[in-house]
Formats: C-alpha cells, structure tokens, sequence
C-alpha cells in the first residue's frame, strides 16, 4: 500500500466555533492518538483528507510542524448532507508493527443461471503489517450452484495477513430463485404470447 503525505498543522482552538472556522477555510480539524502518546490535534487540508479516505484503511504519512508520523484513520464524520468530512481520528502506527482492520470483500464472475447470489459481509476482519494492509479480497464466484457456500475461513488472504474474524462465518452463498417469481415469469410470457396471437391479423 502506497502511502498518501499530507501536511498536518498543530490546533491550539477548540469547540465547535473553532472547529467551523476551519471548515470555512476547507480545512478538517484532526486528533492524532496512539501508542501512549499525548492526542495531538491537528488541522488537515480538506481536498487532500478527502481524496485519501476514498481509499478503504489509507496510510497517512503526516507531516508538519511538531508532527512526522504515520497514521490510520479510525473515525470519521461526515456532513450528513453535503458530505464532506468534518472531523478525522487518526490512529498513529509504526514501521514493522501489525494493525487489525477490515478490509472489503468483492466478487467477480456470475453464479449459474440456477441461483442468486447472497453476500452476508461486505468486509472481513484481517491482521495486517500497517505498512502492508490489502485494499481488499476479490471471490470468484463464476458456475458456483445452488447451496454453495463460502466463509471467512475459505478465503484466500494476501500474503502476510491473517484472519481475525470467526472462520466459520459465512461471506457468501448461492441460493434458489424464488419459485414464485419463475412462475410468475412464465405466467406473464404466456399471457405476452397470448395476446400478441390475437392482435395478428388471421392470414387470408
């Protein structure tokens, strides 16, 4: 995982009239903590915060005035309206030093015609180098049949992270299209069909 460095400047303000000024001026007010450490509050560049966090556990190399430290966000708030982000934890980590996140799960490919696709967990719980953390695990799900099931267990991590969820937990499975809705499908096809013959005109 590449590393995103963003200027970071020491916050001596607080409360919530301090913390809209820095906002007005597209900026996000930011707590550092971690490690025994004192929390340093910093101010962050607004567009840069908010293009790194688009990135699922973002390494944040911060550097600055009395800061020059790696970190993990741990917390964010958003603007429930506009979206943009109001404040930021960071969580600091070091070189070498293993960190627990979760990271997304995806999937390529289409199951047989048969079955449905049902994702129980979008994320999966792993042990990572904080330097190292994968951007997330890909399941090939391409032919799976009805009652397949895949859990936490079955999955293919990336090299140097190991599983911290239940491994018995399921992630996916392929499930029956509903009877009903099959029916109802050919029920309505045949009506389509139905009509269509009537509306032809009779051959001469």
């Amino acid at each position: 995982m590449s590393e995103v460095r963003i200027a970071a400047e020491p916050r001596t303000t607080f409360g919530k009239g301090a913390a809209r000024k820095i906002r007005r001026a597209d900026k996000v007010p930011a707590v550092l903590y971690g490690h025994g450490i004192e929390p340093k509050h910093l101010t962050l560049p607004g567009h840069e915060v908010l293009l790194a966090l688009r990135t699922a556990n973002v390494l944040i190399h911060l550097k600055g005035e009395g800061v020059d430290e790696l970190a993990l966000p741990k917390g964010v708030q958003r603007d429930p309206i506009k979206g943009f982000v109001e404040h930021v934890d960071l969580l600091l980590v070091k070189r070498g030093e293993k960190v627990t996140v979760e990271i997304p799960v995806t999937t390529v490919g289409d199951v047989h015609s048969d079955g449905l696709l049902d994702q129980q967990l979008v994320a999966v719980g792993i042990e990572a180098e904080a330097t190292h953390i994968p951007t997330g695990i890909e399941i090939d799900v391409e032919g799976l049949e009805v009652g397949t099931a895949i859990t936490a267990g079955q999955l293919k991590l990336p090299q140097g992270a190991t599983l911290t969820a239940d491994p018995e937990t399921v992630v996916l499975h392929v499930i029956g299209k509903p009877v009903e809705a099959a029916a109802e499908g050919e029920e309505a096809a045949e009506a389509a069909e139905g009509e269509a013959a009537a509306e032809a005109p009779a051959a001469e």
